[in-house]
């Protein structure tokens, strides 16, 4: 275990209890002599960490420390660097963009010899099939999303037949290399799933959906956990 790593454990395991921790349980759980500990102990100190120690009690931490954001442990930087390569793969051109910024920022904001974790990482995210080609803006669709503004769709089914619909976009879902926007259809009724690549025209309408976003998906959840899979229920 890195020195870095075991720091973050160290304030990690003294966040879990309000009681004294003893010098030799916390060399026992890291792994390491009391001598390590004493070191650690004093970097942290020197960090401005506010650990306090007393011969005999153990050490606590004081209420109310935030650790710095991005004191990462090396699996937590490789689940981020897989995450958003994965994302860059799958994701539309804006949402890859992100991901690829995000992994440099990361790269740029991490002690140095973190970076090789990131940079050269042991899992890795390889595209099986071409990306999906998609005739709007993303990033348009997220907005909505997120705003939780109506959508006017043209949509065409898996023969071809196409039809008009307003909808209230939930969330993007991804599967098996497609995406599906997951809403609630307002001439259906009821949710429904639209294979992005077959949306071929979008439109963002002025006015927002009642209710909340929170509570449809709930509900689209409930639904699809007692129903046929996403492929056979797209339209």
């Amino acid at each position: 275990m890195r020195r870095t790593e075991r720091l973050f454990q160290i304030i990690q395991i003294l966040r879990s209890t309000r009681s004294p921790v003893t010098g030799r349980d916390l060399a026992d759980e890291l792994e390491i002599s009391l001598r390590t500990l004493y070191r650690d102990m004093a970097e942290l100190t020197a960090q401005r960490v506010p650990v306090r120690g007393e011969a005999g009690m153990g050490y606590v931490l004081d209420d109310g420390y935030d650790m710095p954001p991005l004191m990462l442990t090396a699996d937590e930087l490789e689940a981020a660097a897989l995450g958003a390569a994965w994302v860059a793969s799958e994701a539309d051109p804006t949402l890859a963009r992100a991901a690829r910024d995000l992994v440099s920022k990361l790269s740029e904001a991490i002690p140095k010899e973190l970076r090789p974790i990131v940079m050269n990482a042991s899992a890795k995210a390889i595209p099986t099939r071409s990306n999906v080609s998609e005739r709007f803006d993303g990033a348009l669709l997220r907005h909505a999303i997120r705003e939780r503004y109506r959508l006017q769709l043209v949509y065409a089914d898996r023969e071809g037949g196409r039809s008009d619909r307003t909808v209230w976009p939930l969330l993007i879902a991804f599967l098996d290399r497609s995406r599906y926007l997951v809403a609630w259809c307002e001439m259906r009724e009821d949710y429904r799933h639209f294979r992005t690549d077959r949306v071929l025209e979008l439109k963002v309408l002025g006015e927002k959906y009642p209710g909340r976003r929170a509570s449809l998906i709930r509900g689209w959840e409930e639904v699809t956990a007692k129903s046929m899979p996403v492929e056979a229920a797209a339209n």
